[in-house]
């Protein structure tokens, strides 16, 4: 019998739920381990704490945007924004622009040394990826793509109607 539904069985009689079978927790233990194996390399090597590294990966993708929607994009916090946001620009990593439509806002942007620490640790992290990935055939890889997408369409809708 599989494990989840062995998990649901169990369940079922005594109303108890086993941590360790609860698919949002087994979910959110994946996605720790992998970004901490991530988080290895551009900790250890490039001194970045791991919503610096965010923070940096939008910017390198982006190439300028609102601290506002860095939020939204790496699904931070505004107050770990903020927090990374001075780190990197004491680091010389990034710059701060007034937003001419809305002097209220400022413009983040990579500079040149910042790209290119980008630069250095995306190969890297690409490899870390693949390397995860591994583990799955071409076809679990798609399938799992697939699912990710349906899953995260399904709880965003749940988290819209409350």
């Amino acid at each position: 019998m599989a494990q989840a539904q062995l998990a649901t069985e169990r369940e079922a009689g005594d109303g108890a739920l086993d941590l360790q079978h609860f698919f949002p927790y087994r979910l959110a233990v994946l996605a720790e381990e992998v970004s901490r194996t991530v988080a290895q390399l551009y900790s250890d090597r490039f001194d970045l704490t791991r919503h610096e590294w965010r923070v940096l990966a939008a910017l390198g993708i982006n190439r300028r945007m609102a601290a506002k929607d860095i939020a939204d994009y790496s699904t931070l916090d505004k107050m770990s924004v903020s927090r990374a946001v001075a780190a990197l620009e004491i680091k010389g990593y990034l710059n701060r622009e007034e937003d001419a439509a809305d002097r209220r806002n400022k413009i983040l942007r990579l500079t040149p040394a910042g790209r290119a620490l980008y630069q250095k640790i995306v190969p890297l992290a690409r490899a870390r990826e693949r390397h995860i990935l591994e583990a799955l055939t071409a076809a679990e890889r798609t399938a799992l793509d697939v699912i990710m997408t349906k899953l995260l369409a399904q709880a965003h809708g749940l988290r819209e109607r409350g």
